[in-house]
């Protein structure tokens, strides 16, 4: 019998629901509906997405519509369906789902209706920066870290406790459903699990330990919401969802073709991605390439506090009897979205694969330096005020140089974070693995290996992500379909791109990026707009 695997992906990148068979096959159902042939070391892979719209509507807000995507994994599930049985799967063969989802992404919604009462608040929204600054206020000497050695997170726009204050404050549904008790909150993975499970008939309200560790409610150390956090953003316990591990039965499908089948495999989508690329021993690190940047490193059994401007996350924690491992996280708002903004808002680039072929035509940034802080930079400086630059612009300068820059940004920001990373843990990487949709760009590979002055490497299953739940929910208890031992498991290596310059040349290439940097930081400010549009 070939048994398959479901799982869910919601991340920057497109979402999707892939099967996998747990044993070597040749056959994957692709997006578009189209198919296409693959040979993954572990089995072969199918996903289908259909992706919902963000919305922005100011400077600075970015959501989705909760419904939207909801309607869109059942889409998924019942397209990934009808393909298995016109391939003809059985597809009372899929033992299990897992859910893997934007972290932080923040909603709430009517336990009695089951309706959203407001959209979903993405990551990189920055709406509630006011939020902060009066939570920060209210703490000692002002200090943004003075939840840290709890939460392991600075306080910052970035995660869900601020957001769900800013729902709180200035949403009436939130505020009247939460004083009414009908309100619950949750982040992606919860609204999916409580809507797949029964909804307001019985769905099961929970979130896993990665997703919990992302909101800062959650104590890092206990494994428990804190009451005094919760406290500080004066949320009700009562709205949050029962935190589980990465790897268990949270209940069954209770719809659609899939019915029955138990979800059992829960992971944000940057730990999903660290355990596809099977980082399981203290020391290893990934690196995912999508909207943002995110690299993860693997601290073992103990929190690591980093006093250089990182984040201390739950990486995993594979069952309710197992121990939670820990990560390092260097957090990059701004990665794959540059490509996206030369395209949509420049006009500079006709699609997102253009931008390779312009920077290798230049193979140089003739000095021009590009620091994308749309709206402020995340690790290793948590800076809000700081905007994006572009400089050292001369009149030879033209689109070619501008696309060359801005991959080099991402590789910069990616040294950064590195550096950070190597001051905190006292080790050096010795290559760095890889993966996400802009790992598909041979030239920025070959430019992170240059920037980074080590390998790096990018496996041959470049869907980390759903891989790595794929591996959570077939290893959980009742399903037992996949064995989670490290000594079995290594990364498979489809691409190693070696250093090509001098480090010399990339320590000065830095050196400008960092001075590019210091321009960029302190741009904004809180201070009112007059009457002709300018700051006050």
């Amino acid at each position: 019998m070939i048994r398959w695997l479901g799982q869910w992906t919601r991340g920057p990148a497109p979402q999707g629901f892939w099967c996998s068979m747990l044993k070597q096959l040749s056959l994957s159902v692709s997006i578009r509906w189209k198919l296409h042939r693959v040979s993954p070391e572990k089995g072969s892979w199918g996903n289908l997405e259909p992706i919902p719209g963000s919305m922005g509507h100011k400077a600075g807000w970015v959501e989705e519509d909760p419904k939207e995507i909801l309607q869109s994994v059942y889409e998924c599930m019942e397209r990934t369906s009808e393909k298995l049985t016109q391939l003809k799967i059985d597809i009372t063969n899929i033992k299990a789902i897992g859910v893997t989802n934007q972290r932080e992404t923040t909603l709430v919604w009517d336990k009695e209706t089951g309706e959203p009462l407001y959209n979903a608040i993405v990551w990189l929204d920055v709406r509630a920066q006011s939020t902060v600054e009066h939570l920060v206020e209210k703490t000692p000497g002002k200090n943004k870290n003075h939840l840290k050695h709890k939460t392991g997170l600075p306080i910052s726009t970035y995660f869900s406790a601020v957001k769900l204050r800013w729902l709180m404050d200035n949403v009436v549904e939130v505020d009247e459903a939460v004083r009414s008790h009908r309100a619950m909150f949750g982040t992606v993975d919860s609204w999916l699990i409580w809507s797949l499970t029964g909804g307001k008939n019985g769905g099961v309200h929970c979130t896993d330990v990665t997703n919990a560790s992302r909101t800062m409610l959650f104590n890092i150390h206990t494994m428990e919401w804190d009451l005094d956090l919760c406290r500080y953003f004066d949320v009700p316990v009562e709205i949050l969802p029962e935190v589980r591990s990465s790897s268990e039965i949270y209940g069954y499908t209770n719809s659609g073709s899939l019915v029955g089948i138990p979800i059992s495999g829960c992971l944000g989508d940057q730990s999903a991605a660290l355990v596809g690329q099977m980082c399981f021993r203290d020391g290893q690190a990934k690196n995912t390439y999508g909207t943002g940047c995110f690299m993860l490193k693997n601290t073992g059994l103990k929190p690591v506090m980093s006093e250089h401007g990182l984040l201390t996350t739950v990486a995993y924690k594979m069952g309710k009897d197992k121990p939670a491992y820990y990560a390092l996280e260097g957090s990059v708002a701004i990665a794959g979205a540059v490509v996206r903004w030369l395209k949509d808002n420049l006009g500079i680039l006709k699609s997102s694969s253009e931008i390779e072929k312009l920077a290798a035509a230049a193979g140089t940034s003739y000095g021009c330096y590009f620091v994308p802080a749309f709206s402020g930079l995340y690790a290793p400086y948590w800076e809000p005020s700081a905007r994006g630059i572009i400089c050292g612009l001369t009149q030879f300068t033209n689109r070619n140089h501008l696309a060359f820059a801005a991959l080099e940004a991402v590789c910069f920001q990616t040294r950064e974070v590195l550096d950070a990373m190597t001051r905190d843990s006292g080790a050096s990487l010795t290559q760095l693995q890889v993966d996400g949709g802009m790992t598909a760009n041979k030239l920025l590979m070959q430019l992170q290996a240059d920037i980074l002055c080590i390998p790096v490497v990018k496996p041959s299953m470049s869907e980390t992500t759903a891989l790595g739940v794929a591996m959570a929910a077939g290893a959980a208890e009742g399903v037992n379909v996949w064995s989670l031992n490290p000594e079995d498991m290594s990364c498979v290596v489809f691409e190693k791109y070696q250093p090509q310059i001098k480090p010399e040349e990339s320590e000065f290439r830095y050196a400008r990026w960092k001075k590019a940097v210091q321009k960029a930081m302190n741009w904004e400010t809180m201070d009112p707009f007059n009457k002709n549009g300018y700051q006050n």
